[in-house]
């Protein structure tokens, strides 16, 4: 099909079929092979709408493209024909929030800020702290597993859902889970879409746990020698103190926060005044025992500011990396010791983190040298954000392990004409 007949036949079954701005449609091809052709956007308003028009483009093969925002993680798409672009951000309102049983279930489109503060309102919150919290959709995080440091004491986006709904390759609505917290119909399901990059199905609806708001919500930086700060992960992760996040944080991300040292760890406490009082003071008799200094810091906005070191819009290489919780002191210094002004944090119980390099500090071959060190070490690296040239020239998953034959069966039983993100992640 041509793109005037494309545009045509979706605008014959949808209100939001749209050609984007030249501005959307730069943002969107980045997402895409230089050589892949876009007909048009098209932003269903209703469940009916989206089921629609995906059983249009499965009818005619068109490949799809989902794209909500400015995340444009993973793989370049690659359309073998004439593709279109899926925007859910019409699909955005919150269908149930069931404060006494602190769940809520919104559709896919709603921004992650937006839920938040409707949260708020009634003292509770969904307990992650993505990328891009402004203008990232629930969608889009739940797709790309967009969970960040509030893992250390919340767990991940597959530990938050309690249903989902999406819509297949073929137009059909899936459903698995519910809207209450025992109700485990589905996990497995649930735990499937989480992190498949929008491979399997298209996200339209979702239940979430959710947590009670903190009276208090602070944030202290202990810096010192790697060794005692090692000691220091150790002794924190074994004791009765409960943070909301702890990361291991590299002299770059100091710098930029006022403090002048080689290495920290950033820890947060969110609960009772009186709570996070003695969790912060039991803490300082922790740093104190092994010469470490301790920073008091604003919490939400230290937070923010962190945050905005990785999660910017300059031309960048950002890669998630795991590595060896007990071997992230001495990774983060190999790592940079490269570059001292990396921007590199290490959740300091799961071993996840996030690099982020200026792309003209980086080549191909020292992404390759990192990688290559951290997959010695049990670990690995995937490429989030780089040019699209980057990505062309360079694995970005790099993905050794024996699910891959798995993940490819999946793909084909879920999406057996691959017009779903083809080329994203597998």
């Amino acid at each position: 099909m041509e793109a005037t007949e494309i545009h045509q036949a979706f605008i014959e079954i949808l209100e939001g079929v749209v050609l984007p701005s030249s501005a959307q449609l730069d943002q969107i091809k980045k997402s895409l092979t230089p050589n892949s052709e876009l007909a048009c956007v098209i932003y269903p308003r209703t469940q009916t709408e989206l089921n629609q028009a995906i059983a249009l483009a499965s009818k005619h093969q068109i490949p799809i493209l989902t794209s909500d925002s400015d995340l444009n993680w993973g793989g370049l798409v690659d359309f073998p024909t004439m593709g279109i672009g899926v925007n859910s951000s019409h699909l955005n309102q919150l269908i149930d929030h069931a404060v006494g049983d602190l769940t809520v279930t919104c559709e896919a489109g709603i921004k992650f800020k937006d839920l938040q503060n409707i949260l708020a309102k009634s003292g509770q919150f969904l307990a992650i702290d993505p990328a891009y919290a402004e203008t990232a959709t629930i969608g889009e995080i739940v797709n790309t597993a967009n969970t960040n440091s509030f893992r250390q004491r919340y767990g991940g986006i597959r530990d938050m859902l309690l249903g989902i709904s999406f819509v297949r390759a073929d137009g059909e609505l899936v459903k698995a889970g519910g809207r209450v917290v025992k109700n485990v119909a589905g996990y497995d399901l649930m735990k499937l879409m989480t992190g498949a990059y929008g491979t399997l199905g298209i996200i339209s609806q979702v239940t979430f746990r959710l947590y009670p708001l903190p009276q208090s919500d602070r944030t202290v930086i202990i810096t010192g020698k790697a060794d005692a700060i090692n000691v220091a992960r150790a002794k924190i992760l074994t004791s009765t103190l409960t943070p909301w996040s702890m990361d291991i944080i590299s002299q770059g991300i100091l710098i930029k926060l006022g403090i002048n040292a080689e290495i920290g760890l950033i820890i947060r406490f969110g609960g009772l005044n009186q709570g996070v009082d003695e969790q912060i003071s039991r803490l300082a008799a922790i740093a104190q025992a092994l010469n470490l200094e301790i920073k008091a810091l604003t919490g939400n906005k230290t937070w923010q500011d962190m945050q905005n070191l990785f999660w910017q819009s300059d031309p960048a290489i950002i890669c998630k990396i795991g590595t060896l919780p007990n071997l992230a002191v001495t990774n983060l210094l190999k790592i940079s010791s490269k570059t001292p002004s990396v921007a590199l944090q290490i959740h300091a119980s799961s071993g996840l983190g996030i690099l982020k390099y200026e792309s003209s500090n980086i080549s191909i071959a020292d992404i390759q040298q990192i990688r290559n060190l951290l997959v010695s070490t049990g670990g690995f690296l995937t490429v989030l954000e780089a040019p699209i040239n980057f990505k062309q020239q360079f694995d970005i998953w790099g993905y050794a392990g024996n699910a891959t034959g798995i993940m490819s069966a999946l793909k084909q039983k879920f999406d057996p004409q691959n017009i779903l993100n083809p080329h994203r992640f597998i």
